[in-house]
């Protein structure tokens, strides 16, 4: 009598119910024979396969790991650059108007444009990595903001800053708009939500990176200071550059491009094992049939996405609101305008201004960690549940303490952990989640559009608020504009509540059917491959 005990070396949650689980990978090296004679006994167990192919096997799935791993980060480097931006002007905005003599309202848009600007290049770079495919258009958001990040170090006006400025914009919209979509087209179900928040942890660690800049260099003389700020800026995107020899492209475009050898290539560098490969290769197979059907030919996306079915309409609710959520909440004007805050609070040199904005820095990064760890165990939505909540009660904190407590040694205290406290909830959830949830929504035919439109949403979120932070500040005090914030933040957790959907431990195409009608009835959620089938059909 034989008995096998297949022993399964990962599961992945299928669906609500957390007792329901689908078998990912059996590994016929681990399985164990087991023997009996007449009476019934076990005899000596006897391994199918030898030891060294179990240590192959284990090697195999640390390379794919490792693999997975590095194109993430690879990939997240253009993240880098939005965020040592937004970290870095902070600073250099107090040198930049020392030297270029500037206006309140000059530095309000010098600080906001590239928000606003960065909405062309998230429009442009849906159907730009369509075209050219997803690694080459993280290519292309490299360059175009090398060139600008040149021209602002160089600058010798305003109005040249601002020309570097508007560059440097259209290249941060790419490279928002593309690397969420890339790493979650890249990566395996079980680890997606976890690497496509590589990029918030990339932005966090730029907004570190731009803090500490402005802190090494604010002792060389104001002419010179923030150029070489703005400068250092341009490191990153060489590193992406040799990057681009090694990451591979998208599995899923190379799919929509008939392509099929070469995603089974990429995939088979992805996941542990040939089965799970072909049955992931099938299911972008059928999600790819609908984007290359003849009636999707004559019916251009962008007229779909501005004429959406109901499904399609609900798809675009939660990824559009989430994005403009993440920002009216005034994530980047506290970033950004962190030494005002600190200022209003009673700090006064500038030194201890920029030392302080390190501090949020830093506790903005440590945060961002805790939320890789637990956004596939704990799941997208309870993250944001925490996140909004805590961000809401921390603004509103930080709102009386500036009204009430400014100029006191107990207040600048409290301000500056409000701050933290704020940053800080922010990267445990609507930070990362944020992005992992408008990658992963929306069907492969209309995903780069739809993903970039949502970066649009936010980008003018974040200029609207960025332009007009000290002119609103000026009129109901620097408090009172967080007293705003808090009450914005407050209505992100109803939205939450109402629009996002549990993603958690999906795929990318099974994520598609929550949003179909009636697919919420499935018991316990499951999803199969037949469901996929019926929604070829449907559309």
């Amino acid at each position: 009598m034989f008995r096998k005990f297949l022993n399964p070396i990962g599961v992945q949650e299928n669906g609500n119910d957390s007792n329901k689980y689908e078998r990912i990978e059996t590994y016929a090296a681990e399985e164990e024979i087991m023997l009996t004679d007449n009476n019934n006994k076990k005899l000596q167990p006897k391994m199918a396969k030898d030891e060294d192919d179990i240590v192959n096997v284990k090697n195999i799935r640390d390379n794919t790991r490792k693999y997975v791993v590095a194109c993430a980060i690879f990939a997240s480097l253009n993240s880098v650059l939005l965020g040592y931006d937004v970290g870095v002007m902070s600073g250099a905005i107090i040198f930049i108007q020392q030297d270029l003599k500037i206006t309140e309202t000059q530095q309000e848009i010098l600080v906001g444009i590239l928000s606003i600007v960065s909405l062309l290049g998230s429009l442009a770079g849906g159907k730009t990595s369509d075209t050219i495919g997803r690694k080459w258009t993280i290519a292309l958001a490299c360059f175009v903001f090398q060139s600008g990040a040149v021209i602002m170090a160089l600058a010798p006006s305003y109005q040249i800053l601002m020309i570097g400025r508007l560059l440097a914009g259209i290249g941060i919209g790419f490279g928002i708009m593309i690397t969420p979509v890339y790493i979650a087209e890249i990566s395996p179900s079980i680890a997606r939500g976890s690497l496509t928040s590589f990029p918030e942890i990339f932005i966090n660690l730029g907004i570190l990176l731009g803090y500490i800049s402005n802190y090494v260099f604010s002792g060389l003389p104001v002419h010179s200071n923030w150029r070489i700020m703005l400068g250092v800026g341009i490191a990153p995107s060489i590193f992406l550059g040799f990057a681009l020899f090694i990451i591979p492209e998208s599995p899923r475009w190379l799919v929509m491009q008939n392509r099929i050898e070469e995603a089974r290539t990429v995939l088979l560098k992805t996941y542990d094992n040939t089965k799970e490969v072909d049955e992931r290769l099938a299911e972008i197979q059928i999600a790819a049939r609908i984007t290359n059907a003849d009636k999707y030919k004559e019916k251009a996306v962008w007229l779909e996405i501005l004429n959406p079915s109901p499904a399609i309409k609900r798809m675009l609710i939660t990824g559009c609101g989430i994005q403009c959520f993440q920002q009216i909440s005034g994530i980047d004007a506290t970033v950004y305008y962190s030494p005002t805050i600190f200022k209003d609070a009673g700090i006064k040199g500038n030194t201890e201004l920029l030392a302080a904005t390190v501090v949020v820095g830093f506790t903005k990064t440590m945060s961002i960690l805790v939320a890789v760890f637990l956004i596939d165990k704990l799941g997208r939505k309870p993250l944001l549940y925490i996140s909004t909540i805590g961000m809401s009660i921390s603004l509103f904190c930080l709102s009386f303490t500036l009204t009430f407590l400014g100029d006191q040694r107990f207040g600048i205290g409290l301000a500056i952990l409000f701050v933290c406290s704020n940053v800080a909830f922010f990267s445990v959830g609507i930070g990362p989640v944020c992005w992992v949830v408008s990658s992963e929504i929306f069907p492969l035919r209309l995903r780069a559009q739809a993903s970039g439109l949502g970066a649009v949403g936010s980008r003018v979120s974040s200029g609207v608020i960025c332009m007009s932070f000290l002119t609103l500040s000026r009129a109901i005090t620097v408090g009172g504009t967080f007293f705003v914030f808090s009450v914005i933040s407050a209505l992100s957790v109803v939205f939450v509540h109402m629009c996002v959907p549990e993603t958690k431990g999906k795929s990318l195409e099974q994520i598609e059917m929550l949003f179909q009608k009636g697919s919420e009835v499935q018991v316990g959620g499951e999803i199969e491959m037949g469901d996929a089938e019926c929604l070829v059909q449907r559309q």
